[in-house]
């Protein structure tokens, strides 16, 4: 059975199908925010298989195979990449209604030149077909982000990496895209996991600063920093489940972090003191930098235990919380504002509800001349499917400015989910074809051809390069 896609998928409207023939279409791609191994860019290595490059490591293919009642080895055991893929085929009809079924679609389409609904009654074809492809040049890694017309990738980075592979690709004059890191630090955040100490000594390895000290863990911090910028990062990025901020000083953090270090328990109240006092701390960092501060707020992590111990965290267990963002969020980004610090920031929730929140909050903070130095993330992890979009942008645009907007990003650990970005972009067109349409906005194509250029690539390369 031929695929639903067409030309016009999700375009309804006249003004729709002009702005994106006109303005998207052939927009490059500038993803800001990935999961992409640096070291697998570089190394280009072929993939023998359709699992290997589509399943591997795909949490959101292995949470809703699970849902469809398909056994964990056909998941992330030991049964074949055949039969894994077979498995995957199962489940997508299932999914209507679910981005991962336009999606997996369109990767097909794009990709293999496959414009068939994925099923059982398919899965052995197309494997077959795909896996051929897969062998022939114009399959590698960096064939598909040059396919996709990617200017740039931020890829996600601990601060303890030497980034090696950063410094590889950009001395290679034939692999044009900007592969740049951005700095994650979980690790010293985190002072709570049992992680910690070991995070910490490889912290004194790579920053050659002996963290024997607060003052000297804050030291190899900067010096972090320093290299990552040195290396062409600019932004960082934050794992942050529930946004809590009390103003702390540097005695009460350090306080908490020598408990750390004796081995002694900490409490609740020692880890929020800790972590607050941080987040500032590294804050300032990026503003000295210019750098762009994001925060990925509202994760309930690794609900299942049992599956945890069995295979590990980020494996399809996680799901949005409920904590309120809103008095934190205000408090820590306002300790910023007050020392004159504040960096140009991206604010993501993993729960719709909190849509007004962060849209409201991006207009209590501004920098003249920085146009939405404070951003509202595009629809995260459980939000970016159709309406998930709809209602960020829609919410952006109730009560701030959808014009200045920095767009999509594929958060993603596979080099053919560019076409999240095209899903994107149809959505954004055919919500502006519909205002124009309905006489709720300008029906001036060029205007809002415009738009449709800014909200898709111009704007994320002004704000993450400062142009």
């Amino acid at each position: 059975m031929t695929s639903f896609l067409t030309d016009h998928f999700l375009l309804y409207n006249k003004t729709a199908i002009a702005l994106y023939e006109k303005a998207a279409k052939d927009l490059p791609i500038f993803d800001f925010h990935c999961h992409l191994p640096p070291q697998e860019i570089w190394e280009n290595k072929p993939y023998e298989n359709m699992t290997q490059l589509w399943l591997g490591g795909d949490h959101y293919k292995w949470r809703l195979m699970r849902m469809h009642g398909i056994d964990e080895a056909r998941i992330t055991g030991n049964a074949s990449d055949w039969e894994k893929f077979a498995a995957w085929a199962e489940t997508v009809p299932h999914l209507i209604g679910n981005p991962l079924y336009h999606w997996s679609h369109m990767e097909l389409k794009t990709y293999f030149g496959v414009d068939q609904l994925l099923s059982p009654a398919t899965a052995k074809a197309i494997w077959e077909e795909c896996n051929e492809k897969l062998k022939k040049p114009g399959c590698l890694p960096r064939d598909f982000i040059k396919k996709s017309n990617v200017a740039f990738v931020g890829t996600t980075d601990d601060p303890v990496s030497t980034l090696r592979y950063h410094q590889l690709l950009a001395e290679d004059d034939s692999f044009n895209t900007t592969v740049a890191p951005t700095f994650r630090p979980d690790g010293a955040l985190f002072i709570e996991r049992p992680a910690f100490t070991a995070w910490l000594e490889k912290l004194s390895d790579v920053s050659g600063i002996k963290a024997d000290s607060f003052s000297d863990f804050l030291a190899g911090l900067q010096q972090r920093v320093d290299f990552f910028h040195e290396q062409g990062g600019r932004a960082s990025d934050h794992d942050v489940q529930k946004m809590v901020y009390r103003e702390t000083t540097k005695a009460e953090a350090e306080a908490v972090f020598e408990k750390r270090m004796n081995d002694e328990s900490l409490t609740e109240e020692d880890i929020i003191s800790y972590r607050s006092f941080l987040l500032k701390e590294l804050g300032q960092m990026y503003a000295e930098k210019k750098w762009v501060m994001q925060l990925h707020m509202g994760a309930m992590r690794s609900n299942n235990t049992p599956m945890k111990e069995k295979i590990g965290p980020d494996t399809g267990f996680d799901s949005p919380g409920d904590g309120d963002v809103a008095e934190g969020l205000s408090r820590f980004l306002d300790a910023l504002e007050k020392e004159g610090s504040l960096p140009r920031t991206v604010l993501f929730n993993l729960n719709p509800k909190d849509n007004a929140v962060l849209a409201g909050m991006m207009g209590n903070f501004y920098e003249a001349g920085v146009p939405g130095k404070i951003q509202f993330g595009s629809a995260w992890w459980f939000n970016d499917h159709l309406d998930g979009m709809e209602l960020q942008m829609k919410m952006l645009a109730n009560v701030g400015m959808l014009s200045h907007f920095i767009g999509m990003l594929t958060d993603s650990r596979s080099f053919i989910s560019y076409e999240r970005h095209d899903y994107f972009r149809r959505i954004v067109c055919n919500l502006l074809g519909e205002w124009a349409e309905q006489g709720k906005a300008v029906n001036d194509e060029e205007f809002l051809a415009q738009m449709v250029r800014n909200i898709g690539y111009e704007n994320a390369e002004r704000y993450f390069l400062a142009r």
